[in-house]
């Protein structure tokens, strides 16, 4: 069963939680604009079901409360920022923002960061430069979670990629995707509900798969994109590394098995985590393509579908999908799992826990 919640009240909530945490009035906004976006794009796994993490995180001190990122070094198209440990939702607004500005004056800007946090959903920050006509593209290196095709250890992160893509009327591509099966966080939602997981999803110890999310969780790991080594998962496992060429490697950030473990008690290591952003502007390049990039979504998304299949969809389809069910619904429906842990919180901090919509 669902439970509907105004996005205002949500966002009031995480306010609220991480501001008892410490948190800035800014970096508290920025938290709560970015996980209530990927709640109403359907990503439950990135939205509040992570505000106890970013609560912890200043709670142990392993996020700067104080600190905020500053640029490095800079060129007119390049900027290497230091997140100086401070969230990881400022450090990529910060960072996104410095590559539009810098691609709308030569075409293409690009910062990387480095000592950054957790930032979110990946598709936040190309949704930033898609909403300024530009192309925007975001990477990040997460905790070691993925256990590499043929391995049974634990050494590179779900490393998401975003791209997105502007076409007519608001419409877009919005390409957001972890390099693993799925993220961890779906496998959490699956715990959470008392649901198995697809095989494909996690591994259990031996690196067998697993469909008892337990055993993923507690000494198992995530699979790369594809599953097993039958089933091109080799393939996800080298987009992984690649993500780590552009943010673990090129930022100088902590990278594959030395970044910090996730979720570990009282673990007070820095995440240091290595993130990339990219801004395009279309405009420096062949006239029309808004144009030509509504004409290919417009091809796939008219394709006959197979039986049982309503519609061909294209990347951001179902996120768009989802945000008009919310519109219809008048907040966000959340499991009333959820919803029993972030009342519990409530408590634990001390603040009004959220009002479903009556």
């Amino acid at each position: 069963m669902n439970r509907v919640i105004p996005v205002q009240e949500v966002k009031k909530f995480i306010i609220a939680a991480l501001s008892k945490s410490g948190g800035r009035a800014a970096q508290c906004q920025d938290l709560a604009d970015i996980l209530t976006a990927a709640d109403l794009r359907g990503h439950y796994s990135h939205g509040l079901n992570r505000l106890e993490m970013y609560c912890n995180d200043y709670k142990l001190g392993t996020t700067c409360k104080e600190s905020l990122p500053t640029v490095e070094k800079d060129s007119p198209s390049t900027a290497l920022v230091n997140g100086n440990n401070s969230l990881g939702a400022t450090v990529g607004k910060f960072s996104m923002s410095l590559a539009i500005e810098k691609s709308k004056k030569t075409g293409v800007g690009l910062a990387v960061a480095t000592n950054s946090n957790h930032y979110g959903i990946a598709g936040y920050y190309g949704l930033m430069a898609q909403s300024e006509g530009l192309i925007g593209m975001s990477m990040t290196n997460t905790s070691p979670l993925q256990v590499p095709t043929r391995s049974k250890k634990t050494t590179l992160g779900t490393n998401p990629i975003s791209v997105v893509a502007p076409a007519k009327d608001g419409d877009c591509f919005a390409l957001d995707m972890a390099t693993t099966t799925v993220a961890l966080g779906k496998i959490e939602v699956c715990r959470r509900k008392g649901e198995p997981i697809p095989a494909s999803w996690g591994c259990d110890s031996d690196g067998i798969e697993a469909t008892d999310p337990e055993k993923v969780m507690n000494g198992g790991g995530l699979l790369p994109l594809g599953g097993t080594e039958l089933t091109s998962g080799y393939k996800g496992y080298g987009l992984a590394l690649m993500v780590e060429v552009f943010c673990g490697i090129l930022a100088d950030a902590a990278w594959g098995p030395n970044i910090r473990s996730w979720q570990v008690v009282n673990e007070i290591k820095k995440a240091n985590l290595g993130q990339f952003f990219m801004a395009i502007n279309p405009e420096n390049f062949a006239d029309g393509f808004a144009e030509r990039m509504q004409a290919i979504m417009d091809v796939h998304r008219s394709l006959d579908p197979v039986e049982g299949k309503d519609k061909v969809l294209v990347a951001g389809d179902p996120e768009r999908q989802h945000l008009a069910l919310c519109e219809d619904l008048g907040g966000i429906p959340y499991h009333e799992a959820l919803v029993r842990d972030m009342a519990a919180l409530a408590v634990q901090y001390g603040i009004d826990a959220m009002k479903p919509k009556a």
